[in-house]
């Protein structure tokens, strides 16, 4: 173990307040505070390596646009009424339909939720998995020389 102040390595280091701070020093630095006890060997825990983490993300589908348009228009509501009734701009309505616009996940689900229908999906994406994937062909890489 590495006393806090010098960093040297001992066996044995003693618990100290120095300066108000609880410190593991060596005896040697020990007279810089107050010593309060013998510090104890730490135990090393097993290391247990874990799964690479996954993480869920929603993405809306790729036809989102015309699954509203043709929900809210089988429903007998024209863009203005349905726009009151999520409580959004009649424009916001507009821009989503017409796929100029890309609702966040949020109003995604309050449009879900309203229309009875299902324009999200749930993707798993797995980090420190992604294998590089190799093109075809020659790459700009293949044609640059690198000068030594």
């Amino acid at each position: 173990m590495n006393c806090d102040l010098c960093g040297k390595t001992e066996e044995r280091l003693l618990k100290a307040l120095v300066e108000g701070v609880e410190l593991n020093v060596c005896p040697a630095c020990g007279k810089f505070g107050k010593v309060i006890g013998h510090v104890k060997k730490e135990i090393p825990k097993a290391v247990h390596k874990r799964a690479e983490p996954e993480e869920k993300i929603e993405l809306l589908v790729e036809d989102y646009a015309s699954i509203i348009k043709n929900k809210r228009e089988s429903m007998g509501l024209n863009q203005k009424e349905f726009a009151l009734r999520i409580n959004e701009k009649e424009s916001i309505v507009h821009k989503i339909e017409t796929g100029s616009f890309t609702p966040p996940v949020s109003l995604a689900k309050k449009l879900e939720k309203i229309l009875g229908v299902k324009i999200t999906e749930q993707h798993e994406e797995r980090h420190g998995l992604a294998k590089e994937k190799r093109v075809e062909g020659f790459t700009l890489g293949d044609f640059i020389k690198i000068k030594r």
